[in-house]
């Protein structure tokens, strides 16, 4: 396969309760976007935090087949960015400062931001459409709002892994679109991609790959086209698929992306 993230056998769970992800093996390939699917409660989240060391595992993480487990926590932290669903933070802090997070695990000792730090925090915010709120403290946005603080932050990083949960499940049509549109960018720039989503048509429109999750273990894996189908949504989401359904969007004439 291409360089990128490989997972064998991991299981996680929480304060040594019963495990929510079970022997799980995937791949997220560089210059490829990756779909972690499966219905509430089959283990995606888990799989994420687990990847960053946020909960209990046990298994191999490897980038580039260099075991991510054997690397200082900074060192983990410039080359895997993580974008959680929601975020626990309950400080009002203005939300530059939020995005500038991002560059501290490039930082050395107690240092400020350089000219070039502060560059790449301006050049995220605006990646996230997020410029005009630089100046507001986080805890007053709306949920979508916050949501694209948190990528613009998971950009400022540099990470070419990038972990997502559910990044669009608060925002409106057009970001939904122009988060698309960053994800295809990062692709092209040879970005290993996993994300969490709910929306098969939406994994059907950016994804390359897909992982079903069933109660904590793969279900499927392959090609979108293979995985979402029948075959598999069927027994694993108790639903049959209507091909042609539902509406669709691009972005407008002047839009990015």
């Amino acid at each position: 396969m291409k360089n990128g993230l490989q997972v064998r056998g991991l299981w996680a769970s929480y304060r040594r309760g019963p495990d929510v992800v079970r022997g799980v093996d995937l791949e997220a390939a560089r210059g490829s976007i990756t779909a972690l699917l499966g219905p509430n409660g089959s283990g995606k989240s888990t799989l994420l935090k687990a990847l960053v060391g946020l909960v209990d595992s046990r298994g191999e993480v490897a980038l580039d087949g260099e075991d991510l487990r054997a690397v200082t926590p900074q060192q983990r932290a410039q080359r895997v960015a993580y974008v959680p669903q929601r975020s626990l933070l309950s400080a009002p802090l203005l939300v530059h400062s939020v995005v500038a997070q991002g560059r501290f695990p490039h930082r050395r000792g107690l240092g400020g931001l350089g000219r070039e730090d502060q560059q790449i925090v301006d050049a995220a915010l605006a990646d996230a459409d997020i410029s005009h709120l630089a100046c507001r403290p986080f805890t007053e946005l709306s949920g979508g709002e916050q949501q694209r603080v948190l990528l613009a932050r998971a950009l400022a990083t540099g990470a070419d892994v990038l972990l997502m949960d559910e990044p669009t499940s608060a925002q409106d049509v057009r970001h939904a679109l122009e988060l698309h549109a960053i994800l295809r960018r990062l692709r092209e720039r040879g970005a290993a991609i996993l994300v969490c989503l709910h929306d098969l048509s939406e994994v059907r429109a950016i994804a390359d790959r897909a992982v079903l999750l069933e109660c904590g273990s793969v279900h499927a894996d392959g090609p979108v086209g293979e995985i979402v189908h029948d075959r598999h949504v069927t027994p694993v989401y108790g639903v049959a698929l209507i091909e042609g359904g539902g509406l669709g969007f691009k972005l407008a004439k002047g839009g990015r992306g």
